[in-house]
């Protein structure tokens, strides 16, 4: 699986902790992929004050693709530089996205992530499945 680079990886981790502040609110992401192939639809952890993982939230999947479909699996995050933190490996859950086989267009699907705190934020994530080249510049 190839990961984000450091900038949208930043914002992908960070974007459940500032969520969780705003109960209630809808988040709206776009990833972007080939089909049939695994996409990166989000990472999910705690990063606490201190720069110690946190409990992990729990995802779950509310509105399911209707042209794909989505795992979760649990792995560990490297990252560097992300707010006072220099470097931390966190436990985390990745939401991956798969495509039908011959499936060219736009996706939708929703999850629900609820941190440990009880607090909810729902993500409605938005896949573009482009044909090998398309988009791709010099």
């Amino acid at each position: 699986m190839k990961w984000p680079t450091l900038a949208a990886l930043c914002l992908l981790l960070a974007m459940p902790a500032l969520a969780f502040a705003q109960q209630g609110a809808v988040q709206q992401r776009e990833v972007k992929g080939k089909p049939d192939t695994d996409i990166n639809a989000g990472i999910f952890a705690t990063i606490r004050k201190d720069c110690t993982a946190g409990p992990l939230p729990a995802v779950r999947l509310v509105t399911p693709p209707a042209h794909g479909k989505v795992t979760v699996k649990q792995g560990k995050l490297r990252a560097t530089n992300v707010k006072n933190c220099l470097g931390m490996e966190l436990p985390a859950f990745v939401a991956i996205y798969r495509s039908a086989r011959d499936f060219i267009g736009q996706d939708r699907f929703t999850l629900e992530v609820v941190g440990s705190n009880g607090k909810t934020q729902i993500q409605q994530v938005t896949v573009t499945v482009m044909q090998a080249g398309h988009g791709q510049g010099i």
